[in-house]
């Protein structure tokens, strides 16, 4: 039996909000998207699915908000100035800063933002 990850589900607030992120993000997602309750990206072959927290309770038959560091996106840029421009496109339309850019030990170029639901999201290159 052959498994392979597919999807990667987060869960948001406000739909328009989270979207908006991954838009500036780059993702190629529609206006359209905004008011519905499940939308999903398609990008290289995986998709990345964003739920409001009514639908997901529906779903699971409850949630509760978790507290902490839930989950982590990774996004890869074309180069270490990549990163910088991306990392200051998204923090110039307000969105919060996890950790400004800095050359990383391992040898990548490395950036740390926030999406609108507290998730962290890396750039790097």
């Amino acid at each position: 039996m052959g498994v392979q990850l597919d999807m990667v589900g987060i869960v948001v607030q406000d739909m328009k909000q989270a979207l908006d992120f991954y838009r500036a993000m780059g993702l190629d997602i529609p206006e359209s998207a905004n008011a519905e309750p499940h939308v999903e990206v398609a990008q290289n072959g995986f998709r990345l699915a964003f739920d409001t927290q009514s639908m997901i309770k529906d779903i699971y038959g409850g949630w509760v908000e978790p507290a902490g560091h839930r989950i982590e996106l990774a996004f890869r840029c074309d180069s270490p100035d990549a990163v910088n421009e991306l990392y200051h496109s998204i923090v110039d339309r307000g969105y919060e800063v996890h950790r400004e850019p800095w050359d990383a030990f391992w040898g990548q170029r490395y950036a740390i933002v926030k999406d609108p639901d507290g998730n962290l999201i890396s750039l790097f290159a």
